[in-house]
């Protein structure tokens, strides 16, 4: 039996982007505080994301979001992590505030937004180990939290992936 790459690239992309997801669930989390939420969208729900980028470059007038927008049309799969919004009780004043309790509750703590880069860039490095193409996206981040896709989470961001002869997320 010959298998041609083209034919089963798309399942090697989301074969990696599973590992991914598994990459960054066991990042380290501040305190031990597991409150990252991970998801992988495909096909449809790409096309119903770029969508909402487009209303969002709309409403703000941030024009690179609408090249965003397109980039992501060829991805295989588009992994989202983001986390709820949690106090770690540290009172470490990071985010601002003396302590966790003076801390508006529209403002996010500093330590979830950090476990949020960490489990991003260990599912990056998961996807830079099997060289699939990748981009940390805050744009389709936003988008993919306006439609709520991860729920209630907040500080979202998008990592789009490619198996493909050149980058197309870098196409500037």
């Amino acid at each position: 039996m010959i298998r041609n790459e083209r034919t089963v690239r798309k399942e090697q992309v989301l074969h990696i982007g599973r590992q991914m997801m598994t990459a960054a669930r066991t990042a380290p989390k501040g305190r031990g505080m597991d409150i990252i939420e991970i998801a992988m969208i495909t096909d449809d729900d790409i096309r119903r994301l770029s969508d909402e980028m487009c209303n969002l470059a709309g409403e703000t007038g941030l024009q690179f979001v609408f090249r965003d927008a397109a980039n992501i049309l060829h991805a295989e799969a588009i992994l989202l992590i983001g986390t709820v919004q949690q106090t770690h009780g540290l009172n470490c004043a990071h985010c601002g505030y003396a302590t966790c309790g003076e801390k508006p509750e529209a403002v996010p703590c500093a330590i979830n937004t950090v476990d949020v880069g960490i489990a991003i860039g260990s599912a990056c490095a998961t996807a830079a180990d099997f060289r699939v193409d990748t981009r940390v996206m805050f744009s389709a981040g936003l988008a993919a939290q306006r439609l709520r896709f991860l729920g209630d989470s907040h500080t979202v961001m998008a990592i789009p992936l490619s198996a493909s002869s050149k980058n197309p997320f870098f196409d500037r």
